[in-house]
């Protein structure tokens, strides 16, 4: 079974490197985020690709400051089921802006760096920083 992430009910449990940000876009807590005039959720889609940078720390709406993880995090909650522990986890493509999935990422252009693992069906680990970007 392959990780689903529905993006709702997610918990921190750990995070490194707290910040501070200001949202150019929504976000949900737990939300993987990136750069694109502004701190937007991240995806890896070709095209309207955003790099991973930071995890949210919790919800909000455009022009809000929020907190984020710029070190490893740890999320979990009823946001993932499915996942395979260990397995390698990527930022999704498509529509599904800020979500996670273990599928790596595999159209020409799009986004596939290693941003984390998975720990249980219900828990990620995210290294923001870890891994140089990469595309497929």
């Amino acid at each position: 079974m392959a990780l689903t992430d529905a993006q709702k009910e997610a918990t921190i449990d750990y995070g490194e490197d707290k910040a501070l940000i200001t949202l150019a876009g929504t976000t949900k807590i737990g939300d993987a985020l990136g750069w694109s005039s502004g701190w937007k959720r991240a995806l890896a889609t070709t095209g309207t690709a955003i790099q991973l940078r930071c995890v949210a720390g919790e919800d909000g709406a455009s022009g809000q400051k929020i907190k984020a993880y710029f070190g490893k995090t740890v999320v979990s909650g009823s946001r993932f089921t499915g996942g395979t522990a260990g397995g390698s986890l990527y930022v999704a493509e498509g529509t599904d802006n800020g979500q996670y999935t273990e599928t790596a990422p595999s159209t020409s252009g799009d986004c596939n760096t290693v941003i984390g693992y998975i720990l249980s069906a219900t828990e990620i680990v995210v290294l923001p920083s870890r891994n140089t970007d990469s595309v497929a």
